[in-house]
C-alpha cells in the first residue's frame, strides 16, 4: 500500500497522472467487497491490516462509482464529494477546483467584528437565493452568515442534521460551484461565511457504515441518535478532521460551528481537531471555531475554540420574555434577574452547580475569566424555535412588542457576539417547523410518532394538540417555515405586515450600525466590571471596554416600573428602546432614578 497523500486519507483522490486513488475504511467488510464503476466490471478490494481498502484506477473526474458490500448491497463513498442521485445514489469522482474565485486574497474578519446571521439554505431559495440576499444582509450590518448543515441528507427537505455524507453538499440547494459562488460573493461584500457541521451522529437514512465499518461506532455509549461515534479509532478521527479542513480550504468557509459536541464521548478529540485545523491553515486567515456544548466546558475555549453558543443566556431571556418555565426553562425560572446578571457578567449561569432538570447533577465549568466574545448571544435560533411543537417565533410568543424590542437592544449591543436567526430582522411571524422528506414511509411514520411522544408529555398538551402537530414529512410543513413568504397586507390579527417588518428592520439596522461604530472597534480587551439584579425582572451590567470607556446596560424586561438606587441612575443614553419607541415622557424617564417597564437603556462614558 502506498503512503497516504496528505491531507486527505478518505475518499476518491484524483492523481497527477490522470488516475484516481480510491480508499475506503472497511475493517469489517465481508469478503465480497468491490469498487463498482459505471460501465466496468467490479474491481475486488481487500482491506489491509489497518482496515483500509485502496486501489488506483485509470478514470477521470466525473466518473460515477459505488462500493459493493457482500453480494448485492451497493453503497456510496462515505467521503463522497458529490452525489448523483441523493444519499443512496452513485458518488462522483471530483476534479480540480476550477471555480474562478473573484476574491482569492480574502483573509476573513476578526472574531470581535462578528454579527452572525443563521440561515437555512433551502428556505432561502438554495445557494443562489441566499446569494441574492447577501447585499441586503451586508447593508443591515451582518458580518457573518452561518449556514445550517449542507451535508447530503435524504430527500430535498431537511434541517440538515440528518446528513449522512459529510463531504458532499446537498444538491437540493445547488451545485458545489453554486456554494462557492455564495461564499465568494459574501467575501466581496465583507461577509465571512461559517458552516454548521455535525460530528456527533449520522442521520437514520443512508448511513451504511455499520455494514462494513462497525468500529466506527461504540455500543457502550449511547446518544439521542443511537450508538456514539468512536473517536478512539484513528481512522474515525481522521475522517472528521479532514472534513473540517475540506470545508475551510476547498470551499473557503471562514469558520465552523460544531453541533452538540456534548454528545461526543471523547472531548480530548475536540482539542486535537482544533490543533489539526489551525496547523494546516495559514495563520493570517481568520478562522473561527464555535461550539454548541450543553456541558459548558469553559476549558475548550482556551484550546483553539473562539466561542460557544450561550444557551444559558437564551433560556433566562426566554423565560423573562414569555414566562415559560417548563422543560429546561425550569432551571432559569427562579430569580431570573440574578440569573441574567450572572450571564451578562460571567457568560454562563451554570458553572458547576447542580441542575434541577438534570436531577441534581452538576453542569458546567467556571467561565468568568473568559472574555465576553467567548459567548454567542441569541434570542432565537433553529433549535430553540424549531424544537417547539408549533415552531413559534418570539414575535408570536411575546405579546408585548416593546418588551421584545428591549431584549433585541440588549442582545445586539452587549459585548457578547450576537446571532440573528433568519427572519428575526424583519419580525417574521412565520413558524420555523421541524421538517424532513424521507422516502421510506416507515421512517417517516417513526419520525411523526416520535414527535407526538415527545410533546404528549408537555404540560397543557392534550390528545387534540398532539394530533394537530404538523407532519414533519409533509411539504406544507416546509412551506409554512419560509421566513420571507409574501404575506397579505394584514395578518389575521389586523397587523400591517409590511409596516411592522420595516419597523423591525429599522431597529436592527440602527443597533447593528451603532455596534460597529461605537463598540466593535474597542471590543478586544473588554472585561466585565460587574452585573446585578435591580428588580425581579431588571438588571444593571457594566463593562470596561478596550479603550478604557465604560459601557453600562440597564434593562427592565418586566411589566412594572423599577426604582433604581440613587448611585445607579442613568445619566444619558447611547441607545434606549424607550426613545426608539418614542413613548411620551421617554426623555424624562431617563435619569429619574427608575426604569420604565419593558425598556433597555445603554450608556457609554468616555475613558478618563
Amino acid at each position: 500500500m502506498t503512503a497516504w497523500p496528505e491531507p486527505y486519507t478518505h475518499g476518491a483522490l484524483p492523481l497527477p497522472d490522470g488516475r484516481t486513488r480510491f480508499r475506503l475504511w472497511a475493517p469489517t467488510a465481508p469478503d465480497a467487497l468491490a469498487l463498482v464503476i459505471d460501465g466496468r466490471d467490479p474491481i475486488a478490494l481487500h482491506p489491509g491490516t489497518d482496515g483500509y481498502a485502496e486501489i488506483e484506477v485509470d478514470c477521470p473526474a466525473g466518473t460515477r462509482y459505488r462500493y459493493r458490500i457482500g453480494d448485492d448491497l451497493l453503497v456510496p463513498d462515505p467521503a463522497s464529494r458529490r452525489q448523483d442521485g441523493d444519499v443512496h445514489g452513485a458518488s462522483v469522482v471530483p476534479g480540480p477546483d476550477t471555480y474562478p474565485w473573484q476574491h482569492p486574497s480574502w483573509q476573513g474578519r476578526p472574531w470581535s467584528e462578528a454579527v452572525i446571521y443563521e440561515a437555512h439554505a433551502g428556505l432561502a431559495g438554495g445557494f443562489a437565493g441566499l446569494t441574492a440576499k447577501l447585499p441586503e444582509l451586508a447593508a443591515l450590518g451582518v458580518t457573518v452568515v452561518e449556514l445550517m448543515p449542507v451535508a447530503d441528507f435524504p430527500g430535498p427537505r431537511n434541517w440538515g442534521y440528518d446528513g449522512v455524507l459529510p463531504y458532499a453538499p446537498d444538491e437540493a440547494y445547488g451545485s458545489p460551484d453554486a456554494l462557492k459562488r455564495l461564499i465568494d460573493t459574501a467575501h466581496g461584500l465583507g461577509i465571512s461565511m461559517m458552516l454548521d457541521v455535525v460530528y456527533n451522529h449520522f442521520g437514520p437514512d443512508g448511513n451504511y457504515l455499520p455494514q462494513y465499518a462497525a468500529p466506527f461506532f461504540r455500543h457502550d455509549v449511547s446518544t439521542p441518535w443511537g450508538p456514539a461515534i468512536d473517536f478512539r479509532q484513528p481512522a474515525v478521527r481522521r475522517y472528521f478532521e479532514e472534513n473540517a479542513l475540506y470545508w475551510l480550504t476547498e470551499f473557503r468557509f471562514d469558520g465552523l460551528r460544531l453541533d452538540a459536541v456534548h454528545a461526543i464521548p471523547d472531548p480530548e478529540w475536540l482539542v486535537e481537531l482544533a490543533q489539526f485545523v489551525r496547523g494546516q491553515i495559514p495563520a493570517q486567515r481568520h478562522i473561527h471555531l464555535v461550539l454548541e456544548n450543553d456541558d459548558n466546558r469553559a476549558s475548550l475555549l482556551g484550546q483553539g475554540y473562539d466561542a460557544q453558543w450561550n444557551d444559558d443566556a437564551h433560556h433566562v431571556l426566554h423565560h423573562l420574555l414569555t414566562g415559560e418555565s417548563h422543560g429546561y426553562y425550569a432551571d432559569y425560572a427562579d430569580q431570573p434577574a440574578q440569573a441574567l446578571a450572572r450571564c451578562l457578567e460571567q457568560g454562563w449561569l451554570y458553572q458547576g452547580q447542580p441542575s434541577r432538570v438534570r436531577h441534581g447533577a452538576s453542569r458546567g465549568e467556571p467561565s468568568g475569566h473568559l472574555p465576553p466574545t467567548a459567548f454567542v448571544l441569541f434570542l432565537q435560533n433553529h433549535d430553540q424555535t424549531g424544537n417547539r411543537a408549533a415552531g413559534e417565533r418570539l414575535t408570536v410568543l411575546v405579546k408585548n412588542p416593546e418588551r421584545l424590542r428591549a431584549a433585541v437592544a440588549l442582545q445586539l449591543l452587549a459585548p457578547q457576539i450576537p446571532l440573528i436567526f433568519m427572519g428575526e430582522e424583519s419580525g417574521s411571524r412565520a413558524p420555523f417547523l421541524y421538517f424532513t422528506s424521507h422516502a421510506d414511509a416507515a421512517l417517516a411514520q417513526a419520525v411523526r410518532d416520535g414527535r407526538r411522544r415527545e410533546f404528549s408529555a408537555f404540560p397543557g398538551f392534550n390528545a387534540a394538540d398532539v394530533a394537530a402537530l404538523p407532519d414533519p414529512n409533509a411539504e406544507s410543513t416546509w412551506a409554512q417555515s419560509l421566513p420571507w413568504a409574501t404575506a397579505s397586507a394584514e395578518d389575521e390579527e389586523g397587523n400591517d405586515d409590511s409596516s411592522d417588518a420595516q419597523i423591525w428592520r429599522t431597529l436592527y439596522g440602527a443597533l447593528l450600525h451603532l455596534r460597529q461604530r461605537a463598540i466593535v472597534p474597542v471590543l478586544p480587551g473588554t472585561r466585565s466590571t460587574g452585573a446585578r439584579a435591580v428588580g425581579p425582572d431588571a438588571v444593571r451590567a457594566q463593562w470596561l471596554l478596550g479603550d478604557g470607556a465604560l459601557l453600562t446596560l440597564y434593562a427592565n424586561l418586566g411589566p412594572d416600573r423599577q426604582a433604581l438606587p440613587p448611585d445607579l441612575a442613568p445619566k444619558g443614553p447611547l441607545f434606549s428602546s424607550l426613545l426608539f419607541e418614542s413613548r411620551p415622557g421617554a426623555f424624562d424617564a431617563l435619569g429619574l432614578g427608575s426604569l420604565c417597564a419593558d425598556s433597555t437603556v445603554w450608556l457609554l462614558e468616555d475613558a478618563e
